[in-house]
Parts: structure tokens; C-alpha cells; sequence
């Protein structure tokens, strides 16, 4: 059980924590949340002795193992299997398959169990790596950000192994659905403090804004009365028949100490710039192909077409050509075969990794800015930096010590500042904390244009996607549909031995159980509506899709028993003609059975088309109440 008590910490004028306690009790999960630059990947290197506390103490009790990914990854075995297997502890030496079941999760093949494991991306190393923490059992489990290097079947994967994990568990990320499903308490770094509660995040939000609220008011009311006692003293101070009142006033006005005016933390808060467009087509897909190496196409006679209010979701595992679909689309591959025909009028916004690696590492935040829009005035440009939070001298920093959050910001700064209507965002919630992500979901809402997003997070493919763009089986398919869709229809194929359908109600079914924000309290700041409203948007898709699927499929079901019903009533006439005695009988009780499943799936329909339309107006007045910032 690790306890910390009186933490502080900080580095120079910056102070991170202040007093902060926590303790994890046997068995609790729990997620750690909070703004970036605030503390998180810092209290877990002082768990684990990498940094040291100004004063304070961190409980660790003997024979407690904490398990971490280490920053720097060196694998000293010829093959992945072996190197996988130094993590087993030492009476579980020979126990290779459960090596193995880690590492096909994680996304590792058969072949791959033989390979050396210097052949693999870093990504891959990362995961192998993990692999050795998760299969040495350790006491506490600490894992920061473990999905920036997963893709999204190796997300849903893990998510299972960590709901069963026996020990704690102490994880930082910012994906709320993942985070939400592992986990069973809550903490956040807020002010110098650590608040932990059971639930997920957005109960220990809500709390949060609550406290807030309270704090406020109390202050409030406590800088009135203090101004009261302050007049009176003023007043009667002189009064010599009044010394005892003016005393006692005196001594409540010491006790009563001063509550402090919470400072603003800062948020995120941006809209994308639309270049105006009116035609029905920025792009058309057509034939499209292509490789690096003959033998190993990434992409095959793809089509598809990009309109204006798309939301397309390109999903897929890592190394299978998701970001290269969107080099090709922005000019920067050339199409090995096919044809990619974009409107004159179409202007791209691309958010890429390699496109972060890109910013020049001498030049400011501010000129970084500027250079992707030469008409905008400095004003203009540091209003930008000022809603991506670089405020004041914040944008004279150099790209050079940026975080890798903040040149994400910077990468978004400029998209900002540059007219698009079509948006090419691969993983751009990388690096980015929940806030943040919460402010970028809430701006691709409000976005006229098209957006292709590559992504691993399920939560923004429910709230977004209408239609993906799916890479399996060797290559690329366009879907015509939303991410519950998919998942009901097709699923992944790695989760064939599941039931693909089940899985897609399982998500409805969470969704459902999931209570669903309310009206916002009048105190509910701008980030707080946000936060309401991307959920809602999430939980509408999943709660609305198999109940959409079923009323499709009930249409189609009576259609079927129709055209039997046709057919039959022919028969019936023929065999009436002919004198046919048995025919005709059997042809009779044919109709009556059809009939009555025709009214049977009547009844059905209206049912669940009642139920589509009564969440539909729900989540309708869910979302008119809790407004568009943005809109």
C-alpha cells in the first residue's frame, strides 16, 4: 500500500505540489488527472525515486514492487520472446505462453515471437517492454500515457487486462474512455493538491467545479462581512463606550483569516478558421493505390469522396498505411496508382507527427505562428497564441524547449491561423490533456468543412466519425457508417473469436448505464459545458445505433415476409384453379404464418422506433442545454 503524506515539490517559482497526501489502498486502480505541466509524470517519478520531494514523505512498504516503463529501452535477448520473458518472475521462468498472450495483445504475430527486437519501431519496443512490466506482477502498477503507443485493438485489448489486474494500479492519460474503463477511483492534481474520489473522471469534474463554486460564494459572502466589521470599526473605533464591541470585532476579524480569489486556470478555447466553400465535393477518391515496396501494398483500389461536413475516422493498426492515406491526401506521397481530384477551392489544414517534427526549433512560438499566415497582424497572431495557451511572454519561447504538448499546441496554432475547409488531423490528441482534448472535439463539432481524422480513441470515433475509412485484412475499406456501426456489422477481425455484435451492444449498454450530465448548474464555467457536451455527443452515437440498426433491420425483415405473402397468394390462386386440395391448405397456414410475423415485427417497430425517437429528443434537450461555446 503506497501512502504519501505532506508532499511538496517544486522548481524554482513554480510549485507543483504543496502539502499534497494520497494513499492507494489494496486493489484500487486509479486514474490521475490533471492539466499538462502540472505535476502527473512527476509524482510517479518520485514514487519511483527517479526525483526527490523538497520535503515530505513517500510510504513504500518492504517487499512492495512497483512496475514502470523506463524512458530509456535496451533490449539485451536475440528475440522478442526471450527478451519478453526476462519480465517472468523467477518461479515462472518456463512459463513462456504467458509472454506470449501479452505480446499477441499488445500486437506482436507468431513470426514476430523469433525476431530480434532491435528490427521493431520504438513503439514496438515500448510495448515489448511493457510486456516484461505486465507479466512480472508487480504490487503497483505506474503507466503514463500508455496509449500514445498503442493502436486501437491493443487499446481495447489492455483495457480487459487491466480491469482484471489483481494489484493497484496508477495511470495517467488522456483518453477518458480507456482511463474510465480501468480504473476505479479518480485523483487530480488541481492547485497544488491531489482530490481523489471512486468513479471515473467526470463525477470527480463535477466535484471539482463544485468545490470551486463553493470556495467562491464563501468568499464572497466572507469579504462582505468582513467589510461590515471593518465599517463598524471605522465607525466606533473612537467611541469610548463601544471599546469592548470594537475589540471583539477586532479579534473575529483576526480568526477570520483571508480566503484567497481562485486564479483562472488556463484552457483551451479556439475555433478552427473555415475557408468558405459551396460546392458539393472538395475531393474524390478514385482507384487509389499505393506501396513503398511493391510486394507489400498499404493501399488498394480505394474510393471514396470527401464533402463538406464529413467526419471520417481512418482506423486501423499501427504500420498499415493510416498516416500515409493522409500524406497522400495533403500532396505530400505521390498515389502509385488511382487518382486523388480535389476541388480548386479545397484548402487543407494538416495536423502530422512529422509535421510537429517539422517546426523550426529556433524560431518562437509567435513567429511559428505567423509563418503559416503572413496577412495576419501581430495582434491577430498573438491573440492565437494567446487561446493556445501562450499568453504574455509565453509565445517569445523558443520551439526548441517546447514540450511535446505544447508544440502540439503550436502545430494547432497554426492550422488556426491558416483558412481551411478541410481538416487532415492524424493522432492530434497526442500529447494533450483531457481539457485540451475536450476543446478539440468541441471545435471539430463546430467546424463546417470536412475532417479525416486518424485516431486510436474510441470516445472521439463515437462522438465524431460518420463515416471510416477502416485498414485490416492487407488493406484499406471505406465504410459507410458510424464507429457502432462498424463494430456491430463487421468488427475487428482480430476479435473474431468474439462476438462482434456483442461488443457493439456492450458499448450501448455501458453508455446506458453511464448517468448522463444534466442541465448545468448556473456556477457550470464554459470548460465544464464543454466537457457535458462532447460526452453527450459520444453517448448519443452509442446509445442511437443499435437502435437504428434494429429498425433497419425489422424494415427489411417485413419487406422479405411481403414478397412471400405476394408469392404465396399467387400459389394460392393457382392451386384453387388446379383443385389442388393440399396445396391450397398448406399455402393457407404459409400466409397466416407470414402474416403474423408481419404484425409481430410491426409491433416491434414501433416500439423501438419509440424508444429511438424518445433518446433522440433526450439527448436533443440534453444538448440544448448545455450550448455550443463555439456555435
Amino acid at each position: 500500500m503506497l501512502h504519501i503524506h505532506d508532499l511538496h515539490k517544486a522548481y524554482g517559482q513554480q510549485v507543483l505540489f504543496d502539502g499534497v497526501t494520497l494513499q492507494l489502498n489494496p486493489g484500487e486502480r486509479v486514474g490521475l488527472i490533471g492539466r499538462n505541466g502540472h505535476g502527473k509524470s512527476t509524482l510517479l517519478r518520485l514514487i519511483i525515486g527517479e526525483e526527490e520531494a523538497d520535503a515530505g514523505t513517500i510510504h513504500i512498504p518492504r517487499h512492495y514492487r512497483i512496475g514502470h516503463l523506463v524512458q530509456h529501452i535496451r533490449c539485451t535477448r536475440p528475440t522478442v520472446l526471450e527478451e519478453g520473458c526476462l519480465g517472468l518472475p523467477p518461479d515462472e521462468v518456463h512459463d513462456h505462453y504467458k509472454v506470449e498472450r501479452i505480446l499477441f495483445g499488445l500486437g506482436f504475430t507468431e513470426t514476430d515471437m523469433q525476431r530480434p527486437p532491435t528490427e521493431f519501431s520504438g513503439g514496438f519496443q515500448i510495448r515489448l517492454h511493457l510486456t516484461k512490466v505486465l507479466v512480472a506482477q508487480p504490487n503497483l502498477l505506474l503507466l503514463d500515457e500508455p496509449t500514445n503507443y498503442l493502436d486501437i485493438l491493443s487499446i481495447r485489448w489492455i483495457t480487459k487486462f487491466l480491469r482484471s489486474w489483481p494489484g493497484e494500479l496508477l495511470l495517467i492519460s488522456h483518453d477518458r474512455t480507456f482511463m474510465d474503463a480501468v480504473t476505479t477511483h479518480t485523483a487530480a492534481i488541481h492547485r497544488q493538491s491531489i482530490r481523489k474520489l471512486p468513479g471515473g473522471t467526470e463525477k470527480l469534474y463535477a466535484q471539482l467545479e463544485q468545490d470551486e463554486a463553493i470556495h467562491e460564494k464563501t468568499r464572497v459572502k466572507e469579504e462582505k462581512r468582513r467589510k461590515e466589521i471593518e465599517s463598524f470599526v471605522h465607525r466606533f473605533r473612537a467611541k469610548a463606550r463601544q471599546a469592548s464591541l470594537v475589540q471583539s470585532r477586532l479579534k473575529l476579524l483576526e480568526k477570520m483569516g483571508t480566503r484567497e480569489k481562485l486564479e483562472d486556470v488556463a484552457d483551451l478555447d479556439f475555433a478552427f478558421h473555415f475557408a468558405p466553400f459551396n460546392a458539393k465535393r472538395l475531393t474524390e477518391v478514385q482507384q487509389l493505390s499505393f506501396h513503398f515496396v511493391p510486394e507489400q501494398s498499404l493501399i488498394h483500389n480505394l474510393s471514396f469522396t470527401i464533402a463538406p461536413g464529413d467526419r471520417i475516422g481512418v482506423i486501423g493498426k499501427n504500420g498499415r498505411g493510416k498516416s500515409t492515406l493522409l500524406n497522400l491526401l495533403a500532396r505530400e506521397l505521390t498515389p502509385c496508382n488511382g487518382s486523388i481530384n480535389s476541388h480548386p477551392q479545397c484548402q487543407i489544414g494538416y495536423f502530422g507527427q512529422t509535421n510537429i517534427d517539422r517546426l523550426h526549433a529556433e524560431r518562437t512560438v509567435e513567429e511559428e505562428v505567423a509563418s503559416a499566415n503572413p496577412t495576419l497582424d501581430r495582434t491577430r497572431v498573438r491573440t492565437i497564441c494567446g487561446i493556445m495557451m501562450f499568453s504574455g511572454d509565453d509565445a517569445e519561447k523558443r520551439v526548441a524547449v517546447l514540450s511535446g504538448g505544447e508544440r502540439s499546441r503550436v502545430l494547432l496554432a497554426k492550422i488556426v491561423a491558416m483558412p481551411a475547409n478541410c481538416l487532415l488531423l492524424d493522432e492530434p490528441t497526442n500529447h494533450l490533456d483531457m481539457e485540451s482534448v475536450d476543446a478539440l472535439v468541441e471545435s471539430m463539432h463546430a467546424f463546417p468543412g470536412a475532417i479525416l481524422i486518424v485516431t486510436h480513441n474510441e470516445m472521439i470515433l463515437h462522438a465524431l466519425a460518420t463515416k471510416l475509412i477502416v485498414f485490416h485484412q492487407g488493406g484499406a475499406d471505406y465504410f459507410d457508417g458510424t464507429y457502432a456501426e462498424f463494430l456491430d456489422k463487421i468488427g475487428w477481425e482480430e476479435e473474431a473469436g468474439e462476438n462482434a455484435r456483442r461488443v457493439a451492444k456492450a458499448w450501448a449498454t455501458n453508455a446506458e448505464a453511464t448517468p448522463l450530465p444534466t442541465t448545468a448548474a448556473p456556477e457550470s464555467t464554459k470548460k465544464e459545458r464543454r466537457r457535458q457536451r462532447s460526452v453527450i455527443v459520444a453517448e448519443q452515437s452509442r446509445v442511437l445505433a443499435p437502435l437504428k440498426q434494429e429498425i433497419a433491420a425489422l424494415e427489411q425483415q417485413i419487406t422479405q415476409r411481403e414478397t412471400e405473402i405476394a408469392a404465396a397468394n399467387q400459389a394460392l390462386i393457382d392451386a384453387s384453379q388446379s383443385k389442388d386440395v393440399a396445396a391450397f391448405v398448406a399455402l393457407s397456414k404459409t400466409l397466416k404464418t407470414a402474416q403474423q410475423a408481419i404484425d409481430a415485427h410491426f409491433a416491434r417497430l414501433e416500439t423501438v422506433t419509440q424508444q429511438y425517437e424518445a433518446k433522440q429528443q433526450h439527448y436533443t434537450a440534453l444538448l440544448s442545454e448545455s450550448p455550443d461555446d463555439n456555435g
